[in-house]
Formats: structure tokens, C-alpha cells, sequence
């Protein structure tokens, strides 16, 4: 996997799944820090920026995730095309 964008509603969710995960930093990508909760929007937000910064493109293979307050939780893997 070439990296990974999730839902960036809190960055201590994020780093606790990527430790959880055991993925190294330079696999899951946040932004939260520049923009805060952007809700649904931030997959697709940090998906530009990591494209836009050449940390990922064509032919890469991303996981996008989503978490939701309580249990709620999406993911989906995706190969990207040129």
C-alpha cells in the first residue's frame, strides 16, 4: 500500500489507528492541522494534497477511511489510475 487518507475529524484517532496498524509515518497522510474538521470533504481534500505533493499517483494503492463518532466506520482500498 503507497498510503493511506482518512477521515480527519481528530488527529489522535488518526495516529491511534496508524500505531494500531503499525504503519510507518510517511504511509498515512493529515492535514488537520491546516484545515480542521472538514467532515466528508477530507478524504477527497487529502487526496489532492498527497497527489498534488507527488506522495502518491498513478498506479498507487490507497486506503481511504472513514470514522464516525461511536462505531461508525467505512474504508475502501483503491488502486489509482492515470
Amino acid at each position: 500500500m503507497n498510503g493511506s487518507g482518512s477521515d480527519q475529524a481528530n488527529l489522535r484517532i488518526n495516529q491511534f489507528f496508524q500505531k494500531s496498524m503499525k504503519l510507518p509515518e510517511g504511509k498515512v497522510f493529515n492535514n488537520i492541522q491546516r484545515y480542521g474538521n472538514t467532515t466528508a470533504a477530507s478524504i477527497p481534500i487529502a487526496l489532492d494534497e498527497a497527489i498534488e505533493m507527488n506522495l502518491i499517483g498513478a498506479g498507487s494503492t490507497v486506503l481511504f477511511l472513514g470514522l464516525g463518532s461511536g462505531l461508525t466506520w467505512g474504508a475502501v482500498i483503491s488502486r489509482l489510475v492515470g
